[in-house]
């Protein structure tokens, strides 16, 4: 007999705002208790409207693979005042134009002439003015990655990584801790600055593209590339649906692939072994690393898949129902939302031997080839798949690489470094880590 709810309500309950103080307080830790006390799925309660937790692999497929019965959440739907229709949260025709019109960007040989500016960024950064100094290594990087990105999109140099990053850092804040909770109307400082915020994104992309269009020179960046994309009918973007694509590069492409990088070099400054033979895999390089070295860093590969699965950038994400789901032995109406997290799934021990344990030879030895299809999705999945994909894992292989060739890194005070679960899984509070030239 199918049922319409849990058979019980998960711990951490409040009569006024449900799980919401639970959840926002410790999601992390809520959403691994829950998934321990309640199985493969449960209904949460939120003020107005209901989750339900999906924690299995096979029912997980279900859902994002469905070709039709879902559509985004109400997280994506607020993310909406920042990327407007952007590829992250647009639905149905409209999305799947807007794919057409990206996927060129992102195909495997235009990728690879990123390479080199990829490597030639990592290369010149400098690091420590002295060897052995302590940095703030998820500061660096993030810098690192967004001058990437917007050297990726924009290779004229007209926008600066400075400005952006300071406005996604009151971005991300609205969407972390107890001031997710609060409707955008309420008079928060934090609300205030995400507006302001995102102004000044949107200012700073129209201007450029402005620029561009007023220049008759498309350029051959990102940004270049959407200018002159063309759909079946000839159609191209209007300057808004450019505003918004950028605006979602920027923030799914850097932000993600530096979170990626600091928790890698957290867990390899605890793990010498595993650093010192991806030293050994980066030295045998000869020199710097290219997009031709990519398949040969095993290892550094191995390490990074192995990094997102302990600490996935995309933690969490949603899909809100259409129509009604038969989802293991409960039916979920439509209407309601469902969550899938890439942070309990991937901390499964049903999946992954010993799961809390930094193994990245699991992805070379073979005891991962079996693993069922959403066991690891830290890009996602079904057609929704991130289409920065390839570029994401390019980057993060050639970044790492780089920096180990240079630099050795230590860990100063591991146990305080803590996850801060926002839009994507950050650094709470900065990565101090000692620095070593070699």
């Amino acid at each position: 007999m199918l049922l319409v709810s849990s058979p019980r309500r998960p711990s951490g309950w409040h009569p006024l705002i449900g799980h919401g103080l639970t959840m926002m307080r410790d999601p992390l830790a809520a959403l691994e208790r829950w998934a321990r006390e309640e199985g493969d799925v449960y209904r949460l309660s939120f003020p107005g409207f209901h989750n339900w937790a999906v924690n299995h692999p096979d029912h997980i497929e279900q859902i994002l693979t469905a070709p039709s019965g879902t559509r985004k959440d109400r997280d994506v739907e607020r993310l909406k005042s920042l990327l407007g229709l952007g590829l992250l949260t647009s639905e149905g025709d409209f999305w799947r134009r807007q794919r057409r019109l990206a996927q060129p960007a992102f195909h495997r040989d235009r990728i690879a002439r990123y390479a080199e500016q990829m490597v030639s960024l990592a290369e010149a950064w400098s690091g420590p003015s002295r060897s052995g100094e302590v940095l703030d290594m998820s500061h660096a990087l993030m810098a690192l990655t967004l001058e990437i990105a917007t050297t990726a999109l924009f290779s004229d140099g007209s926008v600066s990584g400075d400005d952006i990053g300071r406005a996604l850092d009151d971005v991300m804040a609205r969407y972390s801790g107890l001031t997710y909770l609060a409707p955008d109307w309420v008079p928060l400082p934090a609300h205030r600055r995400y507006r302001a915020a995102v102004a000044r994104l949107h200012r700073l992309v129209d201007a450029v593209i402005s620029r561009r269009r007023g220049s008759g020179m498309d350029g051959d960046d990102l940004l270049g590339m959407f200018l002159t994309a063309r759909d079946q009918d000839g159609s191209r973007m209007n300057d808004q649906q450019l505003r918004d694509e950028v605006l979602t590069m920027v923030l799914a492409g850097h932000e993600t692939t530096s979170n990626a990088l600091s928790w890698t070099l957290h867990l390899l400054s605890q793990n010498p072994v595993v650093e010192g033979e991806l030293q050994d895999e980066v030295r045998a390089l000869g020199g710097p690393p290219s997009a031709r070295d990519v398949n040969r860093l095993e290892l550094c590969s191995a390490v990074i898949s192995e990094t997102m699965r302990l600490f996935p950038p995309a933690w969490v994400l949603g899909r809100a129902l259409t129509r009604d789901w038969e989802v293991g032995p409960h039916r979920i109406p439509a209407g309601e939302e469902v969550l899938v997290s890439q942070w309990v799934i991937h901390r499964d021990a049903r999946w992954f031997p010993e799961p809390l344990q930094f193994r990245p030879r699991r992805w070379l030895d073979g005891s991962t080839r079996d693993l069922p299809a959403y066991a690891y999705f830290p890009f996602g999945g079904g057609q929704r798949m991130c289409i920065g994909k390839g570029f994401a894992l390019m980057e993060a292989t050639l970044v790492l690489a780089s920096l180990l060739r240079r630099f050795r890194f230590e860990a100063v005070a591991p146990e305080k470094v803590k996850p801060l679960p926002s839009i994507t899984l950050r650094v709470q509070g900065g990565l101090p880590l000692r620095v070593h030239r070699r």
